[in-house]
């Protein structure tokens, strides 16, 4: 469904008028950051799972460094 580094649409804008996010952090609860004016939001997994609404752009997967 998301994983970090993904960019997000939430339900609702943010003030600033941006509705992408960017997962900074993965956990019990999910750190997201505005792409627009760089504010950070931390919030449980189940608010974030209710505000969410789509992945707009996936992170790119990263390099096996064993090679």
């Amino acid at each position: 469904m998301y994983d970090l580094h993904d960019l997000v649409q939430m339900k609702k804008p943010h003030a600033c008028g941006t509705n992408r996010w960017e997962i900074i952090r993965m956990g019990a609860d999910i750190k997201i950051q505005c792409t627009g004016c760089g504010h950070i939001v931390m919030m449980s997994r189940r608010d974030f799972d209710k505000r969410f609404k789509k992945v707009l752009v996936k992170a790119a997967p990263k390099a096996d460094a064993d090679n």
